[in-house]
């Protein structure tokens, strides 16, 4: 009996031996693992993963693809094509809310900034000025209150080519969550969603692969328009809109890069604006 066992032991020690180190290996892993932050409190949304081809212009969506039985000669031709589709340049769009203006009335006519708005308007416009951005052009919402605040503005940068665009209006983009406090016909955001997703559609895009330099566009609008395109440039869920809050003549900044990757480089900056002359409502 004792010879037996003398033989087995040391097979029945090493497998124990093997079987709490590899125990004490696995323990110190869990322990010394990084985990990151999202998975300690919540489980990340469905929608977190990044479209690199959410403006339908990446250059593998814009080039025929190869067949499956092409030859290195058509590879080299593909290769090539895709690097012409490719864009070099950076498109900077900065979005301004409109200054402070009468809210009484139902008529766009009566909704004229009020001379604070008019203060901010000259405010925001010293402050674009004085970036020395060479700016490509103006777009203005065709609502008075944007005429009105772009018109400032050029007084700022007078050789700054304007054009006013009707889809930049205000509107309800899409129902908000959580929802507003008072009830909204659907017709409402049925109506001018499809408006504001155009213009977003029109104006939120990288370069085309023809544009040899940065381009820098100011797009004077309103808030609820500004806080959708926001939250569809960054691929956010669109109906947090309403979560955004911006000040009048505010200053919104948004970096779209040759890639397709957005960047934020600025949201509702206000700072330029003296404390007295800043509004919100």
């Amino acid at each position: 009996m004792t010879s037996r066992f003398q033989k087995i032991a040391p097979v029945l020690f090493g497998a124990f031996g093997g079987a709490t180190a590899y125990y004490f290996y696995i323990r110190k892993k869990e322990t010394s693992t990084v985990l990151n932050s999202w998975t300690t409190n919540f489980k990340p949304s469905k929608c977190a993963k990044w479209d690199p081809n959410w403006d339908h212009r990446d250059p593998s969506a814009i080039v025929k693809p190869l067949k499956k039985d092409s030859d290195p000669t058509e590879d080299n031709k593909y290769n090539e094509k895709l690097e012409k589709a490719t864009p070099k340049a950076i498109r900077h769009l900065i979005l301004i809310r409109h200054g402070q203006y009468n809210q009484s009335g139902d008529l766009d006519s009566k909704h004229y900034l009020t001379e604070v708005g008019r203060k901010q308007a000259g405010f925001t416009g010293e402050r674009l000025k004085s970036l020395g951005i060479n700016w490509d052009k103006i777009y203005k919402s065709t609502m008075l209150r944007a005429q009105e605040t772009g018109s400032i503005i050029s007084e700022s940068l007078p050789k700054i080519p304007v054009e006013s665009c009707s889809l930049l209006e205000e509107g309800a983009p899409i129902p908000p969550e959580p929802p507003i406090g008072h009830w909204k016909p659907e017709y409402y955001f049925f109506q001018d969603g499809a408006r504001i997703e155009a213009a977003f559609r029109k104006f939120f895009h990288r370069a085309s692969p023809d544009q040899a330099k940065d381009s820098y566009t100011l797009i004077v609008c309103h808030a609820n328009v500004i806080r959708y395109f926001v939250c569809r440039a960054l691929q956010f869920p669109p109906e947090g809109w309403l979560r955004i809050s911006l000040n009048h003549a505010s200053i919104t900044w948004i970096t779209i890069l040759p890639s397709g990757r957005v960047l934020i480089r600025g949201l509702g900056d206000s700072a330029h604006i003296p404390p007295e002359y800043v509004t919100c409502r």
